[in-house]
């Protein structure tokens, strides 16, 4: 006997749908799984066989063949259990229903109980633009998979329920999903109200946000660099349901989604240390190809603390930075994942950290110091937009009862100015000032004689090359939008210059 049932892979971001056929036939008691599957597929055959006899159903004792087709496409991960266990019962004619229009995924315990699996997302998603009208999936991921609209979800505890629903003896509810938009807001875990004092930081990373401009920041030990970076999430626009669902996909298939968060509202903060590997950095792994940390930071931020430490891992970043995707290449092909994110770093000025400082003596030699600022390439602080020294805080602004400027306030004008960019890039695949080329600089940020002057002595005086020509005219316009200004002013672009240029001085 032959049944065959349907599930889903997952390739990068995308699922695929795999058909599962299950071929019960008369010789020596076997059970065979062909189909390019890793070492979990494979397992899957203990997996089956103690779930279906600890179900109350029984294990033919025949020859089996599992085939997960397409037979050209590896398969990974336990997902494929309870289609083939469906498959199973369905061949050996214990389970008698129509299946033709339905999805199965799940990994099984040995008691027949059906657990979580990664990337729930995708998959429901291309069942869904396969003409699929229901998918089974666990009852915990029920959530997650309701995010994908136009589709039936029932979620399932245990293999012996979804037999007795296929059987009609006894109906599976389907889940009822909640709004997208009743979702609680974010809750930011630092304001920038508690800052004290670096006025001129806040302004820069208030500019970053506007525009999603990267910035590297150097001072010294505790000056606030890796407190106004956390603080820095809680001025961005909240994230759009598209912009919020496309995070969920790569959280969910990186196996990092919350059990209780089936959708992410917040943008992400990553911060990895510097001893995380390149596969960790960028993504990589076996068989099962995962988003690395720049993935996972998509639409939110990256922000590296010492950023010297990392070292010559930093050139991995340099062709993110520039297309906004990274492709990992390995011998069964290559994977595209989406790394559109803001690049916050931090770094000190010396080894000791007090080069520089007014108050405290540098213990570093020249030659030490030169060292140590040469550990990040010149081709990745060329990628930097903005260069902010934040220095020591004195007493009176540390003891000083008064709170700095709130979050929420400055928020609102990063929105506004954001608004004015959505408009500027409707129609487009731009989101942001940052995200223009050649062709967009040209036609939206144009100079007066004036400003035209201004930025020929500083490419003269400081050997701009022309990336960071373009990058000070994209930061000139975030600032004359945070300005409510069409036109790119003097002012604007000698602003756009004190920021860029701080690193050259």
């Amino acid at each position: 006997m032959l049944a065959k049932v349907y599930s889903s892979a997952v390739i990068g971001l995308e699922g695929v749908l795999v058909e599962v056929e299950v071929d019960i036939a008369q010789g020596l008691p076997s059970f065979t799984i062909v189909g390019l599957g890793d070492t979990a597929v494979q397992e899957s055959r203990e997996r089956v066989r103690a779930a279906v006899r600890n179900c109350g159903a029984s294990f033919p004792m025949k020859r089996i063949t599992v085939n997960l087709a397409p037979a050209d496409l590896r398969k990974a991960g336990p997902a494929y259990d309870l289609p083939i266990a469906i498959g199973l019962l369905l061949a050996s004619e214990q389970v008698r229903g129509d299946v033709h229009d339905a999805v199965f995924i799940g990994e099984l315990g040995l008691d027949g109980a059906v657990r979580h699996i990664d990337g729930v997302l995708p998959m429901v998603a291309v069942a869904r633009e396969q003409g699929i009208r229901r998918v089974f999936v666990p009852q915990e991921d029920a959530a997650e998979a309701a995010l994908v609209s136009g589709i039936s979800i029932i979620p399932v505890q245990r293999l012996d329920d979804l037999t007795a629903h296929l059987s009609g003896v006894k109906a599976l509810p389907e889940y009822l999903s909640r709004p997208i938009d009743t979702a609680p807001p974010p809750v930011y875990p630092v304001d920038f109200s508690v800052v004290r004092g670096q006025e001129h930081v806040k302004r820069a990373l208030e500019i970053a946000a506007a525009g999603g401009h990267h910035v590297l920041m150097t001072g010294s030990p505790g000056s606030g660099k890796t407190l106004m970076a956390r603080a820095l999430i809680s001025i961005l626009p909240p994230l759009t349901t598209s912009e919020a669902i496309e995070v969920t996909k790569i959280y969910s298939v990186a196996g990092q989604l919350p059990k209780d968060t089936p959708l992410i509202r917040q943008r992400p903060f990553c911060a990895p240390h510097h001893t995380t590997s390149l596969a960790g950095l960028v993504g990589g792994g076996g068989v099962r190809v995962k988003p690395g940390m720049i993935s996972l930071a998509h639409r939110g931020i990256l922000f590296l603390d010492e950023l010297p430490e990392f070292g010559s891992k930093l050139d991995v970043l340099r062709q993110p930075l520039e297309d906004r995707v990274v492709t990992l290449s390995r011998a069964v092909g290559s994977i595209t994942y989406p790394a559109s994110f803001m690049l916050i770093a931090a770094q000190n000025p010396c080894v000791c950290g007090w080069y520089g400082d007014p108050e405290r003596q540098c213990t570093c030699t020249a030659a030490a110091v030169a060292r140590y600022q040469r550990r990040v390439s010149g081709p990745v602080l060329d990628r930097f937009d903005m260069f902010v020294y934040a220095p020591r805080v004195p007493f009176d602004k540390l003891n000083t009862l008064r709170s700095g400027e709130e979050s929420a306030i400055i928020r609102e004008r990063v929105i506004a100015a954001r608004q004015i960019q959505e408009r500027r890039f409707r129609g487009t695949h731009l989101l942001t000032n940052s995200d223009m080329g050649p062709a967009e600089i040209h036609q939206h940020c144009r100079l007066n004689s004036q400003s035209q002057l201004i930025m020929q002595n500083a490419m003269r005086q400081h050997d701009l090359s022309a990336r960071g020509y373009h990058r000070i005219l994209k930061l000139a316009r975030t600032i004359a939008d945070l300005a409510g200004s069409a036109h790119i002013t003097a002012q604007h672009l000698g602003e756009a210059l004190q920021y860029r240029l701080r690193q050259a001085e």
